[in-house]
């Protein structure tokens, strides 16, 4: 036993100990390196170390980095954001006053495919050892979008895809799938994202995947908006940050390709490619309507993890390099589209793609076709052993499809909705302002719908809304609390898309607005019996007409319903509103 002086001590001395190790430990900068890395690059690590190396990247780099929380997810987890520049510029406000370039890239939309998170740190790190690239813009890097998806981690969660040897789950726990959501913003996540992007406003988006599909040599493909869609000014900046991305991977021995590489016929490799323009609802089709760069891009999931890894790396070093190089020039077009956006006079609400088609040569594996005895259909196998060119057509001519006249002076949401379609337009950035009072008569141009047809299942928790239907001239009353919503802002591409009902991905297509395509009220059949002969009665020119479309109209004429509703619409109980899309275009600006 000690003496008692020195059992005193021990205590003080621990803690001395304690303190002096503590010290040191803070002291010592961070290894900076990714259980990836210490794996061989076989495995990923779980979401707890992007919080920890997020901290870590912004002690060892105090001027360089900066670890920020930007939302938290449904399950309650962080989800983080490392802002890293060589300028020091390491806050919105300091980037816009420096004139700095902004590029946001973001691992694990599909925390499955999770190269980008391994990748985007390997990358950050060499970046932050040399000066260089991050000298000339700020880099938002999002290592994990999907983070609760990330933490429903198994081996068999993509089935189609080599390595790594556990990674987690395509959708969120709310079984979202991110990449469909940009639009219609339903996801925690999707609305976090949406503020740091509104905080930020990245010159240029950087998505970052693995695709499904084939077995076939390729092993990257590069895919960028504005390129066919968007402002024509920058869409020969998006060719070239895409083309000079693709160059820079060739030249390390990379096989990319500048298209989606999904066959148009499933699992046949002779139908080939048609490129297209996304909708909205993806990053692809998204970041154009904000007048800004994004890219696509997706390592080949047959590759392994060690090479995806690799050439995500490659991918991010040839992204930033261009940006640095062209950054404040590209930020320079992107913020005159901004302004040629607030001067819209139409806008294509949709694009397709011809049926022409170039023949390509396409790097393959030897393959077959023949029925399969377990499924019934063809099946094709593929040989790895025996590298082949394919010659496919590739169909690439995109051109505009549905061009809507944009208002003249913007949309009007009537007081009963302006409450959500307010919060949806404040989360993408979209500018309106509330009328303080109510309109008795404005001249206003109405869509009302001509046929109204529902999906038979539900997208995405909601059931999908195609309308028919054309805007016409009416006169209509707005009460107070009713929004205004300008045309002429930089983000009209992005409210054309929302509010424009037969858009794509408008609300009205996500059906937030079925219930004005709902019948309420009804007219029994024996009133509608009566009230059909009064008009009859009344009328000899409905009475012809009534005739007229019993004769042409066989499926009217076998219908009672039909027919006693041909005389219920002209009937004073008719409701007026039922099929009025509930958002109004204004010619003229309204009294606030």
């Amino acid at each position: 036993m000690p003496f008692p002086c020195v059992a005193r001590r021990l205590p003080r001395l621990a803690a001395l100990l304690a303190i002096v190790a503590g010290a040191a430990q803070a002291t010592t900068p961070p290894a900076l390196s990714t259980h990836a890395e210490r794996s061989g690059l076989l495995q990923t690590g779980r979401y707890a170390e992007v919080g920890q190396l997020c901290h870590d990247f912004a002690r060892a780099h105090p001027r360089e980095v900066r670890c920020t929380r930007f939302g938290t997810t449904p399950q309650g987890r962080p989800m983080w954001a490392l802002v890293a520049s060589q300028s020091g510029a390491l806050t919105p406000e300091a980037a816009r006053r420096r004139g700095l370039p902004v590029t946001l890239i973001q691992g694990g939309i599909h925390a499955g495919e999770i190269e980008g998170k391994d990748a985007g740190f390997i990358a950050l790190r060499e970046q932050l050892a040399r000066p260089g690239a991050l000298r000339q813009q700020v880099l938002v890097f999002v290592p994990v979008f999907n983070a609760d998806g990330h933490e429903r981690f198994g081996p068999w969660n993509r089935p189609n895809q080599r390595g790594p040897e556990q990674m987690g789950w395509r959708v969120t726990a709310q079984n979202l799938n991110l990449n469909r959501d940009y639009a219609k913003a339903d996801a925690p996540e999707m609305q976090a994202m949406l503020g740091l992007v509104r905080a930020w406003d990245p010159l240029a988006i950087v998505d970052l995947h693995t695709t499904d599909g084939a077995q076939f040599r390729h092993d990257i493909a590069v895919m960028v908006e504005p390129l066919y869609a968007g402002d024509e000014a920058l869409r020969p900046i998006g060719r070239a940050w895409r083309d000079g991305v693709i160059d820079r991977l060739r030249a390390q021995g990379g096989l990319p390709l500048p298209f989606y590489p999904s066959f148009d016929e499933h699992d046949n490799p002779a139908s080939g490619f048609t490129d297209i323009v996304s909708t909205p609802r993806f990053s692809a089709g998204y970041f154009l309507l904000r007048n800004r760069l994004s890219m696509l891009v997706e390592t080949h999931s047959w590759r392994d993890y060690p090479h995806r890894v690799r050439q995500t790396r490659q991918t991010v070093d040839a992204v930033l390099e261009l940006i640095a190089t062209h950054g404040r020039a590209w930020l320079a077009e992107a913020r005159a589209a901004d302004a040629r956006a607030a001067a819209l006079t139409e806008l294509p609400l949709a694009w397709r793609t011809l049926d022409e088609a170039r023949e390509i040569d396409f790097l393959g594996y030897a393959y077959s076709r023949t029925p399969s005895d377990i499924s019934g259909a063809l099946m094709t196998r593929y040989d790895e052993s025996r590298p082949e060119v394919w010659k496919l057509p590739l169909r690439e001519r995109v051109v505009p499809d549905q061009v809507r006249p944009a208002p003249r002076a913007g949309y009007l949401v009537p007081a009963e909705h302006a409450a959500w379609v307010g919060e949806k337009l404040a989360q993408h950035g979209i500018r309106f302002l509330r009328l303080s009072a109510g309109q008795d008569a404005l001249a206003v141009q109405a869509f009302r719908a001509s046929a109204v047809q529902h999906d038979a299942r539900s997208t995405e928790g909601r059931v999908r809304t195609r309308l028919t239907g054309a805007w016409a001239p009416e006169t209509r009353a707005l009460p107070a609390g009713s929004l205004f919503v300008p045309i002429a802002q930089p983000l009209a591409r992005l409210l054309m898309h929302l509010l424009e009902p037969d858009a794509p991905d408008s609300l009205a297509a996500w059906g937030r607005f079925d219930n004005a395509f709902e019948q309420k009220e009804f007219m029994e059949p024996y009133v509608a019996e009566q009230i059909a002969r009064e008009q009859l009665a009344a009328s000899p020119a409905l009475r012809d007409e009534f005739q007229a479309r019993l004769r042409d109209d066989p499926a009217f004429a076998a219908s009672a319903e039909q027919r006693l509703d041909f005389f219920f619409r002209r009937a004073p109980s008719w409701d007026e509103r039922y099929l009025l899309y509930p958002v109004l275009r204004a010619d003229t600006r309204p009294t606030p």
